[in-house]
């Protein structure tokens, strides 16, 4: 028999602005404490020395962060010209000091010559895994592994204020892009070298900032006895889940397909005139008001042999992310 899990079945995501010093698993974990859900998770950890926005993932919502691992992200970042330190920010050892004898159009050249597309080697102290290990588990003890470049875009860079040694910068930026990499790869252009003092992350994909809360005022607004909390101030903060995936395009389904796509199976949406195979798709039972988000879907092109017409293109549900109600 199944264990029963702890907690509440609570779904949805709150935008947690993140404070100064901790990591955004501390966070994580206290944010599922204060809801007392069955199951959490972040879309994408903020430095300890970074601020700002952290999507929590609640319950089933959580089948959906990857959507938002692969988000747009914007940040506030300031640059300090003349130290390259191990990690890139002021929590690592200064390996260089130089002079800064740049200008400002210096400065702005260097900084826009990163706009477009790029390639980017993640900077030893990120989290991203070699051997089954982060990397900053071999930059802790002095090993240097081997990372490979990765591609990615800076839509944006605005440049909101230069006093020397400082540069404060505004960057929109692809999944995947290590601010600290790309302020260091910066003081390297301009030959002084430069490490990251403040970083703030203003945006993840199109969520507002204004709807960001922190840990803090999560907690002040239940009582700190789990058996008498009442959860319905904090609930009405959740997001709902299809957010998640809001720059997708949807599809409807009626009551019967959507019994076939809650247990794996393809389905035919109302319309399938604008179908593409391999596009990915929300889904909704639309025969319910408000229509009900089931899960993201693949269109899928029926085999050859089907009737009424291989040129068919099905949705099918994407196991690790379909959401039975």
């Amino acid at each position: 028999m199944a264990r029963k899990r702890k907690g509440r079945a609570v779904n949805g995501i709150v935008l947690i602005d993140k404070p100064l010093g901790g990591s955004s698993n501390q966070i994580l974990q206290k944010v599922r404490w204060i809801y007392q859900a069955q199951k959490a998770g972040h879309t994408g950890a903020l430095d300890p020395l970074a601020t700002g926005m952290l999507p929590v993932c609640l319950g089933e919502a959580t089948k959906f962060s990857q959507f938002l691992l692969d988000a747009d992200k914007e940040y506030e970042v300031t640059a300090r010209l003349g130290i390259r330190t191990t990690t890139s920010d002021a929590d690592g050892e200064v390996v260089a000091e130089k002079p800064v004898e740049v200008s400002d159009t210096d400065v702005r050249e260097a900084c826009l010559s990163f706009l477009g597309e790029s390639k980017q080697i993640p900077s030893m102290f990120s989290a991203l895994k070699y051997q089954g290990k982060p990397l900053y588990f071999y930059a802790r003890q002095g090993i240097e592994v081997p990372r490979e470049a990765r591609d990615i875009t800076i839509f944006a860079l605005e440049i909101t204020r230069i006093a020397l040694p400082d540069v404060d910068m505004r960057v929109h930026c692809s999944k995947g892009t290590y601010i600290r990499s790309l302020v260091d790869d910066i003081g390297q252009k301009l030959g002084c070298g430069a490490y990251v003092t403040r970083l703030h992350r203003t945006k993840v994909a199109d969520y507002p900032t204004a709807n960001m809360i922190s840990v803090d005022e999560l907690e002040a607004m239940v009582d700190p006895d789990p058996e008498n909390r009442e959860f319905a101030a904090i609930d009405g903060l959740l997001l709902p889940m299809d957010t998640a995936v809001k720059s997708l395009p949807c599809v409807d389904i009626d009551t019967a397909e959507t019994h076939r796509f809650q247990h794996g199976q393809s389905v035919t949406p109302r319309s399938t005139d604008e179908l593409q195979a391999g596009q990915v798709y929300r889904v909704y039972n639309s025969d319910v008001s408000p229509a009900q988000f089931l899960g993201v879907g693949e269109g899928l092109r029926a085999p050859k042999d089907q009737k009424p017409t291989g040129d068919q293109v099905f949705v099918a549900p994407r196991r690790t992310v379909v959401y039975n109600d």
